[in-house]
C-alpha cells in the first residue's frame, strides 16, 4: 500500500508548484519544444529540466527527444489516470466502516 501512496503523491506533485501550473496550461494548446517553454515562462532550462522531470515521472506529460531538443506534450493516458484518481479520493466510500468510535 506504501508504494500505491508514493505513486498518488507523485501524480499530485505535479500540480502543486505555480510554474509546473504554467507549463501545463501551455501544453494543452499541443505539444511544444523545450525551448519554447523557455521563452514562454521565463525560466532557465535547468529549471525547466526540474519541473519536467516531475512532469513526466508523474505520468502526466510525454516527452520525445528531436535533435537536441525535448518537446513535451500532455499525455491523455496520464490526465485521464490522474482525474481518475482525484475523483476515487474524493468520493465517499461505500465500504462498511470499521472504525467505530470510542466515545
Amino acid at each position: 500500500m506504501a508504494a500505491e501512496y508514493k505513486e498518488q503523491a507523485q501524480i499530485f506533485k505535479a500540480f502543486c508548484d505555480e510554474k509546473r501550473l504554467q507549463i501545463l496550461e501551455l501544453l494543452r494548446g499541443g505539444e511544444k519544444c523545450a525551448c519554447v517553454l523557455i521563452r514562454q515562462t521565463g525560466i532557465s532550462q535547468s529549471a525547466l529540466s526540474y519541473h519536467m522531470k516531475i512532469l513526466v515521472e508523474s505520468g502526466i506529460v510525454e516527452s520525445r527527444q528531436e535533435g537536441k531538443w525535448t518537446h513535451y506534450k500532455i499525455s491523455k493516458k496520464g490526465s485521464a489516470h490522474a482525474a481518475e484518481l482525484l475523483k476515487a479520493l474524493t468520493t465517499a466510500s461505500t465500504a462498511p466502516k470499521d472504525d467505530i468510535c470510542c466515545i
